[in-house]
């Protein structure tokens, strides 16, 4: 009997061998995950988003994301002014244009870019350089200063602009008009006057722009100056706005230009509107018998005929 006694631990033997076996299995199966190219890899997909095995700098396919849906951009209401050649019963030259102040789009007749002198119209921008240069210099102007202010925009008195003009420089105002308002076609007067100097109807919306957005007459003076050319009065109150309703001339500022020229033998008028989205200039020359009543009517005609029709 004592031949068939196994020998103490012989009946674990199979059971080690198996152990060492999974051990070793479970070595080469680790190993092979960590081969490239080894389908037993794992992959980017295998890891959960944000885990650490994730790199900061892979790179991302930006077309692969969810894409916002654009907002559709809301119209603007029109102008009341539509762009057309005009073909008026009108004697000499004349010429208009209006810019959108919301978008800076200009339209105008095709000679839009020439230029004509502009009489008392430059005296918005005289009243406005001085004011701004007296804001950036810290000074206020006396109540007196104001008044004469006023009579300029309201009145258009003649001595009055001279007075400014000479305080801001004279052509030198010019230069920074020029340049401060981005013009593209007008110039300083030859003699330097301020009665000469040379605009252009669309040099004439820009700067009828440059007074509303505030770089004419800096952010102090911009409301008082805007308000000054609602209220022209007398000789001085006709074209643009007149082409307008009653209810609505109020709300429109104005700086017009007006004078017998000996020299050329002409009449030089000239009228800027400023209105709540838009900015306009015209300007007509004719003979000089023809007096100043015909080209004031002009102007308002001409802006007549490119309003649109009333809804």
């Amino acid at each position: 009997m004592a031949g068939n006694r196994r020998r103490p631990g012989s009946h674990q033997r199979p059971l080690t061998f198996a152990a060492v076996a999974a051990v070793l299995v479970g070595l080469v199966l680790v190993s092979l995950r960590l081969v490239p190219g080894s389908p037993l890899r794992p992959t980017a997909a295998s890891h959960p988003a944000g885990s650490a095995g994730r790199t900061t700098n892979a790179p991302t396919d930006r077309s692969d994301r969810p894409q916002p849906t654009p907002s559709p951009s809301p119209s603007l209401e029109p102008l009341p002014f539509q762009a057309q050649e005009l073909d008026l019963d009108i004697k000499g030259w004349y010429a208009w244009s209006v810019l959108d102040k919301r978008t800076g789009q200009i339209i105008g007749s095709k000679n839009m870019g020439e230029t004509s002198t502009t009489a008392s119209m430059i005296k918005s921008w005289i009243v406005a350089d001085y004011l701004r240069r007296a804001a950036e210099a810290g000074q206020t102007p006396s109540d007196a200063k104001l008044a004469d202010a006023t009579r300029i925009i309201r009145d258009s008195d003649n001595t009055r602009a001279e007075q400014f003009y000479n305080n801001v420089g004279r052509s030198a105002s010019i230069k920074r008009l020029i340049s401060t308002c981005k013009l593209t076609d007008s110039k300083v007067a030859a003699d330097g006057g301020w009665s000469r100097t040379n605009l252009s109807p669309r040099d004439t919306a820009r700067l009828g722009l440059c007074i509303s957005d505030g770089r004419a007459a800096g952010p102090k003076w911009t409301k008082w100056l805007l308000n000054e050319m609602r209220l022209v009065r007398g000789a001085g109150d006709f074209g643009i706005r007149k082409a307008f309703p009653a209810a609505e001339r109020k709300t429109i500022a104005i700086k017009n230009g007006w004078i017998d020229r000996t020299r050329e033998q002409e009449m030089h008028i000239n009228c800027l509107a400023i209105g709540d989205t838009w900015t306009m200039g015209v300007m007509v020359r004719y003979p000089i018998n023809m007096g100043y009543e015909y080209g004031m009517k002009n102007c308002q005609k001409i802006t007549e005929a490119l309003l649109r029709p009333a809804t």
